[in-house]
């Protein structure tokens, strides 16, 4: 069940990615504190979270068996991923952070969340001949609907035009950014080097957007505040990202959109545990809506690894 190419077991990729969603899940519970604690703007503890999460990446970088291998691969299609794949992820990130304030966070939760399985089905299909099935696109639709009961269950949220516009486009940074990873682990990228590569193109492209809204932020708690933004720099950044870079090389890009819908699950779980939020019926239907599909289309893409590895091995007559 491994990749041809990278090595990575299919089953050990898909694990990578229900991690990475999960620690996602937790971004956003800690950035809340971060606003509490502070004054800091979002695109601001953006640039942060990817500054930090590249020196956190750099440090681990000497520990990585790939890191060896990377120099070989030649230095303009290394710049070329580093530049589309970092561009994505800015994208991503800043229009969602735009959206939320304009259209509310349900709103562009569900706008960008949802609409990003669908694009990234849509380019797999055309660009590398990637097929869902009836069984995959069951998965999708029973994902994409508990994630609709999930965020907007409670009703009465207002829409906004623009922010849905932020929105799209940030599910279209996020689709671009998961095909591209996709395409490139195909080919035999190493994802620890998109990793690290990714988050210096994002930083360099966030910091003058983060400068005018404010690099250093007031704050009367400033000990609290380091320790919020060290673990939004490693957990749900350099973590989560490093290990959806790498398994998003080896599953297939619709599958792992639907597994990344794990987030909202992740921070709605953690509002219950941690923030005394109320358990819901929306919350409990939506997030056993999301479980069940992915947990279904996971094990799709297991059995077809296996099915493909069994062709693979078959002989000809």
């Amino acid at each position: 069940m491994s990749n041809a190419v990278s090595g990575l077991p299919v089953g050990r990729g898909l694990l990578y990615l229900i991690v990475a969603g999960a620690a996602w899940g937790t971004a956003g519970a800690a950035a809340s504190l971060v606003y509490r604690t502070s004054d800091m703007g979002p695109v601001a503890l953006s640039f942060w979270r990817c500054a930090v999460g590249l020196v956190v990446l750099l440090a681990a970088r000497p520990l990585s068996r790939s890191a060896r291998t990377a120099a070989s691969e030649p230095l303009g299609r290394r710049a070329l991923r580093a530049t589309a794949t970092g561009t994505g992820l800015a994208v991503f990130q800043t229009a969602y952070f735009a959206a939320v304030p304009a259209t509310g966070l349900a709103v562009a939760t569900v706008v960008t969340l949802g609409a990003g399985p669908v694009l990234i089905a849509l380019g797999a299909r055309v660009t590398m001949g990637e097929r869902l099935g009836r069984g995959g696109l069951a998965a999708v639709a029973g994902a994409l609907a508990g994630l609709v009961v999930l965020v907007l269950g409670e009703g009465g949220t207002p829409v906004d035009p623009w922010g849905v516009l932020l929105a799209l486009a940030s599910a279209a940074g996020y689709s671009v950014m998961t095909l591209l990873t996709r395409w490139w682990g195909r080919s035999g990228a190493d994802s620890a080097s998109t990793t690290v590569a990714a988050f210096a193109v994002t930083s360099l492209l966030l910091l003058p957007f983060a400068a005018v809204e404010g690099l250093v932020p007031h704050t009367a708690a400033p000990g609290t505040l380091l320790l919020l933004l060290a673990y939004v720099a490693t957990v749900p950044t350099a973590l989560a990202y490093g290990l959806y870079f790498a398994g998003a090389a080896v599953v297939r890009s619709a599958t792992v959109s639907v597994i990344m819908l794990l987030e909202p699950v992740s921070a709605a779980l953690l509002a219950v545990a941690l923030l005394g939020e109320r358990l819901t019926a929306a919350t409990l239907a939506g997030t056993l809506l999301m479980l069940g599909s992915v947990g279904g289309l996971a094990l799709g893409e297991v059995r077809g690894a296996r099915a493909r590895k069994g062709e693979r091995t078959v002989l000809p007559a």
